[in-house]
């Protein structure tokens, strides 16, 4: 069975699950923990990033290159158009989604943080001990945006990145208006990749997800409720609603016994 090292907020991940589950792929999720499992991810893939795709002795990394992989061992339900147009088209929005939306993305997620307190308390672990999720939740934004500032997040970048992501989001959506996909008639690579890469700006409200349900629906103040995006969100949710399952139980790094979840 194929097996897939993720941690389950990753943006990236989450397209290769969309991939997954439009393929009607079996597979079993195992969760890296931060810093000791990613060791486990290194003696695997050669570096320590996720997603990380297992396929018997076949190690996959990266969400593209593993894309690609599962297109070239299971060609059913196409992801890549056959029409070079069609497929330059594909690459380009993938391209975009991966290095715009998906680094911006985590940009302004992290300003969210900052500023609201009970978001970034929510964020975390349902496993955080409550001393612990009240220390972090009682931190002030203030302080954390001094932090930010030191790291890249001054509030000029934000405010830069907050509007590209709101011109990326209104022209999808312009695309969006008299067509179901963003490349062709059928979902393509370009669609679970701004989809999966969009989950940062504004959480799936499904049951797609093993997040606390106070983060679900909720996203980036300015994007997530602005009605200029609210076509792409709406088209988004629909993909989720079509081919998106719901989650499946996790495995940790360094388990001995996973227990084999197959999907439908």
């Amino acid at each position: 069975m194929l097996e897939l090292y993720q941690f389950e907020m990753s943006h990236y991940v989450e397209k290769v699950r969309l991939i997954l589950d439009y393929k009607g792929l079996a597979y079993r999720k195992i969760e890296v923990t931060p810093g000791l499992g990613q060791l486990e991810i290194f003696r695997l893939s050669g570096q320590r990033q996720v997603p990380v795709l297992k396929d018997g002795t076949q190690i996959v990394a990266d969400s593209t290159a593993i894309a690609h992989y599962l297109e070239r061992k299971f060609p059913d339900r196409p992801i890549l158009p056959t029409d070079p147009k069609e497929l330059a088209l594909c690459t380009l929005l993938e391209e975009l989604a991966d290095q715009s939306v998906g680094l911006q993305a985590r940009t302004v997620l992290i300003d969210t943080f900052n500023q609201n307190q009970s978001f970034r308390s929510a964020a975390l672990p349902s496993s955080t001990p409550d001393l612990l999720r009240r220390l972090i939740g009682a931190v002030p934004g203030e302080f954390l945006s001094i932090l930010g500032s030191g790291v890249g997040y001054s509030p000029e970048v934000v405010r830069s990145t907050r509007e590209s992501l709101q011109q990326t989001l209104i022209s999808l959506s312009a695309l969006l208006v008299d067509r179901p996909y963003l490349v062709s008639d059928r979902p393509t690579l370009a669609d679970f990749a701004m989809a999966g890469l969009s989950m940062y700006l504004k959480f799936p409200a499904g049951p797609y997800l093993e997040l606390p349900e106070t983060l679900k629906g909720k996203g980036v103040p300015g994007i997530a409720d602005n009605p200029a995006c609210e076509p792409f969100f709406t088209w988004r949710d629909r993909l989720y609603s079509d081919y998106r399952k719901p989650p499946i139980p996790t495995v940790p790094t360094g388990s001995t016994t996973p227990t084999p979840i197959v999907i439908d």
